[in-house]
């Protein structure tokens, strides 16, 4: 009887060992990444109870959150007071817009520890995504007045200022965020933001050039800077930052746009073409303001024919551009040398448009054209 005994207690020690054994391996396997098999080990672990939050957790690395919340879910079952199973469980909740389910977790966490910053701070996610901005901003608040080196809860009160246009505010929580951590370049983007949008121009600058010295670069950068530069009378820094954000977006027609008008405003009527044909060329829109600069361009240039086929072009995107008619006929006179046909051009004009705003101007022109034939007449 006592071999028998002896021989069962063995058994029983080997079964436990290889169990172990088990675990052990299906453990490393989840550690060095290799989740698929690790789920395989541990569905063969005798004691279930023990690894459905292994498993739950597996299952999430591959993204199978179906199995992943079912685990949870068991092994929630037989741990019910488990605070960090709880957490885990929520926010896959969360993850996969099972809102309702999740928020119920949260609050069952937040009446067990209520101090717990993040408890509040993923609830205010939930609400968030429920399009509740009262509720999802005051459980951010609660979050920040729980910890205020919190970043995340800190960047979302901050970005909700921001969008309100509640300016010194928004600065207030960002200049709390960075004490703490002063580079963080998502609180850096929103005090580039403000300073931009309070046309802060010099102050803006400073703040998204930092997030370039950071490593940060996008065309939203570098077009807020490209415009913050031209605002401060610096067109060339504004036209290397616009070519910085042509590079990630070589069709951007408004960009290819501007930077043709920068070159212009500097006098360098040659990219000035460049870019703004670029940009013409590439869009399907009435044109007509588009046109007329450009044309303005050919005349800079001294190509008056094709500044003259400019304004046509504005002209025919919009046939009540009163600029673009009169600069038209303005080209014209003084692409002739015959003081008879300049006049004939301006009687024309006045005749077609008697009541355009630059009438009165073309008349002044007119008249002085009259004057110089008068006299050489007399000569």
């Amino acid at each position: 009887m006592n071999r028998v005994f002896l021989l069962l207690l063995f058994l029983l020690s080997l079964k436990a060992v290889a169990q172990s054994s088990v675990l052990n391996i299906a453990d490393s396997l989840y550690a060095n990444g290799n989740y698929t098999k690790a789920i395989t080990n541990y569905k063969i672990h005798d004691n279930q109870q023990e690894v459905y939050s292994k498993l739950a957790k597996a299952y999430v690395a591959i993204g199978s959150y179906d199995n992943a919340l079912l685990s949870y879910k068991l092994s929630l079952v037989a741990n019910p007071d488990n605070a960090k199973l709880k957490y885990d469980y929520a926010k896959l909740l969360a993850k996969t817009k099972k809102y309702e389910e999740a928020s119920k977790l949260f609050y069952e966490l937040i009446d067990h520890d209520y101090r717990n910053p993040n408890y509040h701070y993923e609830l205010g996610l939930i609400f968030e995504q429920l399009k509740d901005p009262f509720k999802s901003q005051s459980r951010f608040f609660n979050t920040y007045e729980l910890d205020e080196t919190h970043q995340k809860a800190i960047f979302k009160l901050a970005k909700f200022q921001l969008k309100k246009r509640n300016h010194e505010v928004s600065h207030k929580y960002i200049d709390v965020g960075l004490k703490s951590y002063g580079n963080n370049t998502s609180l850096i983007s929103l005090k580039a933001q403000n300073y931009y949008l309070q046309h802060n121009f010099r102050k803006a600058i400073v703040w998204f050039e930092k997030l370039l010295q950071l490593g940060e670069s996008s065309q939203f950068i570098y077009e807020k800077l490209s415009t913050s530069y031209e605002k401060t009378y610096d067109n060339q820094k504004a036209i290397e930052h616009l070519k910085s954000a042509l590079v990630l977006d070589g069709k951007d027609v408004g960009n290819l746009y501007r930077l043709g008008y920068l070159y212009k405003e500097e006098g360098n009527y040659g990219d000035a073409k460049k870019y703004m044909e670029l940009s013409l060329k590439l869009q399907d829109l009435p044109l007509d303001d588009e046109y007329v600069q450009l044309a303005s361009v050919y005349n800079h240039l001294k190509q008056p024919q094709k500044a003259i086929r400019t304004f046509k072009r504005a002209l025919n995107e919009n046939p009540n551009n009163e600029f673009a008619a009169f600069l038209l006929v303005h080209t014209k006179v003084d692409s002739h040398k015959d003081l008879e046909t300049k006049i004939k051009l301006y009687e024309t004009y006045i005749e077609k448009h008697p009541k355009d705003k630059f009438t009165p101007m073309a008349k002044q022109f007119l008249s002085k054209l009259k004057k110089e034939l008068f006299m050489k007449g007399e000569q």
